[in-house]
């Protein structure tokens, strides 16, 4: 489903959607921004891309990140959660990972971890490991997150 589907099928159900992005900061929320009419959808996003701004600005919890660091399933999950809840929309997306070309805190580049965060439900994770440098990474995380979305809109 192309970004303009999204916004159309998001739109059809009187639903929004807002994105906590680390790694990608900010791509998944300008892919949807791009399509005209967006506006009525996308409530907004946080890009967090510091790790204290995990916690401070999408509320994941500080003492998860201080035992697993910025990299991990369930920061993703919380990133969702805070995205959702924090600008008030219906969806929630989180990315955070390595982009490379370094490891940060023990952790390859090329490992994502994506959450959904939606209405009445438990966040779902998606764990990827994206091959190429940071621009190929930061792209196919973008794409899986949009993905990840469109599964839950034709449920």
């Amino acid at each position: 489903m192309s970004p303009t589907e999204l916004v159309a099928a998001l739109r059809a159900r009187g639903e929004t959607v807002a994105t906590a992005e680390s790694l990608t900061a900010g791509l998944v929320c300008v892919a949807l921004t791009d399509v005209p009419g967006s506006s009525a959808v996308v409530r907004g996003g946080l890009i967090v891309y510091a790790t204290e701004l995990k916690a401070t600005l999408a509320g994941v919890d500080a003492a998860l990140l201080a035992e697993h660091g910025a990299v991990h399933p369930e920061v993703a999950a919380q990133l969702a959660v805070g995205a959702r809840d924090r600008c008030g929309a219906t969806w929630g997306l989180g990315l955070t990972g390595v982009a490379g070309p370094d490891p940060q805190d023990g952790v390859a580049p090329g490992t994502v971890h994506i959450a959904i965060a939606g209405p009445g439900r438990e966040p779902r994770v998606l764990t990827l490991r994206c091959e190429g440098d940071r621009h190929a990474v930061r792209a196919a995380s973008r794409d899986a997150a949009l993905a990840m979305l469109a599964s839950e809109l034709v449920t």
